[in-house]
């Protein structure tokens, strides 16, 4: 987009001057546990495991460690031209520790600003708990493979302005609201910011995005949030959990440049404790693909200004409540009959339903390198057997 090629253009022509402080940080003895999220008891784990299409990628991969750039060739959907930093160096992070302003070697914070592609692994299990929000820059992975990283407890990721970031691998749970200050988003740039609204991923007028085995849940505000004509985005393999507002797609009802707005939803699990906008649209198209919705206590699906739905081998699980037994919601009183929200091979079970609208044709227009097959909704829970992050070791397939 315009905006993120101006910014990347700008700053590819700055340098940095690291600082050497270091602000370190500590774990909440208050908060809950990550495991308390996960529940034992899911509907959908004694089900067989089956490996989807970007699992089947380069899960099978004994050498995943020493080619880790090869994820990035898996996406599917809209987002499936995010690059993130394929072409960049290995940069470790080997300390959990903050600091906003003047981020130091070694830690997230100064791999995620800097103006170069970077692939950003991790040198062992770590909580970070982050003290404003992080600000990413263009062309950067976060790959958490291989060892358990938890972004928790404080300000979480913002994505904006910028193109071609891959999230993947890491728990992001327990957001708070950023304070208002300074916080440092490319090496040579420090701006005040308003703070955060404490999301666990904010996605603002940007593109080429995939967040890929992760786990979000129990945040101040949203689990992931695109806005302001952001597009060309993918949301797969990850687990929910535990939240009220998961997903909004779409600023408000008068930001119709939302139009532009392409997101896939893919192989995710929407576990216990979900209330609802799982996602909620405006303008825009989302394609729902083989998703395993456990329970929500609103609904699951919902929207106004007109966006387009397109469910597709969706696995829906109504709650026992008889007045929460749909799965869409119009936020609007009338004028929805000729929104297109559509349902195709979707599984409903404990008296789950979909109400569907409009006419025509609604099928994705993917290019044929974002295509991917998707299979009837009876093989979801199979599907996102495995969402959230693995447990990958060196050396083994993950």
């Amino acid at each position: 987009m315009a905006y993120a090629g101006l910014l990347l253009l700008l700053s590819c022509t700055l340098a940095y001057q690291a600082s050497t402080l270091m602000a370190v940080s500590s774990l909440d003895s208050t908060s809950e546990a990550l495991t308390s999220y996960i529940p034992s008891n899911s509907k959908s784990s004694t089900t067989k495991k089956t490996m989807n299409t970007i699992d089947s990628c380069w899960r099978r991969m004994s050498n995943w460690a020493s080619n880790r750039r090869a994820l990035a060739d898996c996406a599917v959907g809209f987002g499936q031209d995010a690059m993130g930093g394929k072409y960049g160096a290995m940069y470790v992070v080997t300390s959990p520790s903050d600091d906003p302003v003047n981020p130091k070697p070694g830690t997230l914070r100064y791999g995620v600003i800097q103006t170069k592609p970077l692939w950003i692994v991790f040198s062992k299990d770590m909580v970070i708990k982050l003290k404003n929000e992080l600000i990413m820059n263009s062309f950067k992975t976060v790959d958490g493979r291989g060892v358990k990283v938890e972004i928790a407890y404080g300000p979480c990721i913002t994505i904006q302005g910028v193109s071609h970031v891959i999230i993947h691998g890491i728990s992001i749970h327990d957001c708070k609201p950023g304070k208002s200050g300074l916080v440092r988003s490319t090496p040579t740039h420090v701006g005040h910011r308003l703070g955060s609204d404490g999301d666990a991923i904010s996605i603002f007028t940007s593109s080429h995005v995939w967040i890929d085995h992760c786990f979000l849940g129990s945040c101040s505000d949203g689990l992931i949030d695109i806005i302001h004509a952001s597009t060309a985005i993918t949301i797969s393999n990850n687990y929910f959990s535990h939240h009220d507002k998961v997903m909004l797609f779409g600023h408000n009802d008068q930001f119709t440049a939302d139009k532009a707005m392409r997101v896939t939803v893919a192989f995710n699990h929407f576990g216990t404790g979900l209330v609802q906008r799982m996602p909620r649209v405006r303008f825009g198209y989302v394609h729902l693909a083989n998703n395993m919705y456990d329970e929500w206590d609103m609904y699951a699906i919902g929207g106004s200004a007109n966006p387009t739905i397109f469910s597709e081998g969706n696995y829906f699980y109504a709650p026992n409540n008889g007045d929460a037994k749909q799965v869409t919601k119009r936020e609007v009183k009338s004028g929805w009959k000729n929104w297109k929200w559509r349902s195709s091979k979707d599984k409903f079970v404990n008296g789950a339903y979909f109400v569907q609208s409009g006419w025509g044709s609604c099928a994705p227009l993917y290019f044929r390198s974002q295509t991917f097959s998707v299979a009837d909704g009876s093989m979801a829970p199979s599907l996102t057997s495995e969402a959230g992050p693995l447990s990958c070791s060196a050396g083994k397939a993950c």
